[in-house]
């Protein structure tokens, strides 16, 4: 009982500093974003991809966290208005961002000049399902060489996800991929998430996504 009492009061702890984190968010006007996927499923290729369809007219933050370097973080300097990395190498949570590291980065960005905050989760389908950050909505990405039995195999992230993204959607001819099947996977779980097949590489189905997020920004 001493254990669970721990656990159940690091996860207090966090939750409050998410809501302060939220709040920041929400003062500044600022949607923010954890998008989270499997290692090599592309999710610094979506953050790219998303920030040249939004186009120079929304100003955009990312967050990058790894477990070490900088090179994600490298890819987007060039493109969204500020970039901090995060490295969780050596701390106890370090298979998923928490919102003590996101609390930490938000002090390093221009809030009051951003509409958007994509925070890039660690690469990971467990751990950062237990983290609130103080984000505004969840996005997986699956990618179609992975297969399409993640959803049976890491349940609650699927469950909680407000979109999920299928990229590298060209190479759907050559993988072992059912997207019928992963739909209907994922739908047991979510029932009204939307799905925006993709691919990073050639642009198709990119617009979809970001007109999606568009509204979720007009909305905002």
């Amino acid at each position: 009982m001493k254990k669970i009492e721990i656990v159940q009061g690091i996860l207090d702890a966090n939750q409050a500093t998410a809501e302060g984190n939220r709040a920041a968010f929400d003062n500044s006007n600022c949607l923010a974003l954890n998008i989270m996927a499997a290692p090599g499923a592309g999710k610094t290729s979506v953050v790219l991809r998303t920030i040249e369809g939004l186009g120079a007219g929304i100003a955009t933050g990312v967050v990058e966290g790894d477990v070490v370097s900088t090179v994600d973080a490298e890819k987007v300097r060039d493109v969204a208005q500020a970039v901090v990395q995060i490295n969780t190498k050596g701390m106890p949570e370090s298979c998923a961002l928490v919102a003590d590291m996101v609390d930490a980065a938000l002090s390093k960005l221009p809030l009051a000049e951003l509409d958007l905050v994509l925070i890039e989760n660690v690469g990971n389908l467990i751990c950062p399902t237990e983290f609130d950050l103080g984000e505004h909505l969840k996005i997986v990405i699956a990618s179609a060489p992975e297969g399409d039995d993640k959803p049976l195999k890491y349940p609650l992230i699927f469950a909680d996800a407000n979109a999920i993204i299928i990229n590298k959607s060209d190479l759907l001819p050559y993988v072992d991929f059912d997207m019928e099947a992963f739909t209907k996977s994922v739908r047991d779980l979510n029932a009204d998430v939307p799905f925006f097949p993709m691919s990073c590489k050639t642009g198709e189905g990119v617009s979809a996504w970001v007109e999606w997020l568009k509204g979720k920004l007009d909305s905002k």
